[in-house]
């Protein structure tokens, strides 16, 4: 016993938890199947490490803040038109990340655009990534208050500190003037430093009538659209769909 407490004080002191909780559960199954001492050390470290790594992806998703996660793996590629599930993979491999690139995900509401987002932003956080995922509008409220705050500069030195922003649903809510500016900026000083993801349901045409200046939104497009992909959903709304489909139930009960 007293061993047993020396061995397991020690293992705290390395900070080696998943060791102190399995390395009895281990030695009894080597003693079982007369594993070596090399084999068995190896089993606990390999415990230990992916143990370790479980909690990082914890971590990092956590301060990710995704609000809803969904994997790529349940995405109906078939339902979509115009949407390559070979580029999205491609895509979560993360090379657009190392090279600072920009994703722009544009169509209708309803065909997965924040699904797609989503699984782009958990891939980076298995990959060790900096990820942050905001609402536009709740990003603009953030920069604004900071602003009012005179912490502005403050706040968003945070941003330039990731791997990806994911920017999600630029044109369901308004907001010209100073949240414009502000997230212009941001824009500006993440340019090829940092990967950003955007997810909008408008044309490029149309974002003028988000930002309510030309010359703002021209120069805007030209830093999110150089070295970027464009994904253009393009099909049926998936709740649209499931909605005639429970209609259908019911005329045909």
């Amino acid at each position: 016993m007293q061993h047993q407490a020396l061995l397991e004080s020690y293992l705290r002191q390395l900070r080696l938890p998943t060791f102190a909780q399995n390395y009895q559960t281990y030695a009894q199954d080597a003693a079982r199947t007369d594993l070596s001492y090399e084999r068995f050390l190896l089993a606990l470290c390999e415990a230990e490490v992916a143990a370790r790594e479980a909690h990082r992806i914890e971590r990092a998703v956590a301060a990710a803040k995704i609000p809803v996660l969904k994997d790529l793996t349940s995405y109906d590629f078939a339902a979509v038109e115009n949407i390559s599930k070979q580029k999205v993979l491609e895509l979560a491999a993360g090379g657009y990340i190392a090279k600072a690139e920009t994703i722009i995900l544009i169509g209708n509401p309803g065909l997965g655009k924040t699904h797609i987002a989503s699984g782009l932003a958990l891939a980076a956080c298995r990959q060790g990534k900096h990820v942050r995922f905001y609402s536009v509008a709740n990003l603009i409220n953030d920069l604004q208050a900071a602003q009012k705050d005179l912490r502005l500069s403050r706040f968003t030195s945070h941003f330039t500190k990731l791997d990806l922003l994911v920017l999600d649903e630029l044109g369901f809510v308004p907001f010209a003037g100073e949240g414009a500016k502000l997230l212009f900026q941001l824009c500006s000083d993440l340019h090829e430093r940092v990967s950003i993801i955007l997810t909008t349901n408008l044309r490029f045409a149309d974002w003028n009538s988000i930002f309510g200046d030309e010359r703002m939104t021209a120069a805007l497009l030209d830093r999110l659209t150089f070295k970027s992909h464009i994904l253009e959903f393009v099909g049926e709304s998936y709740r649209f769909r499931s909605r005639m489909r429970q209609e259908e139930a019911k005329d045909s009960a």
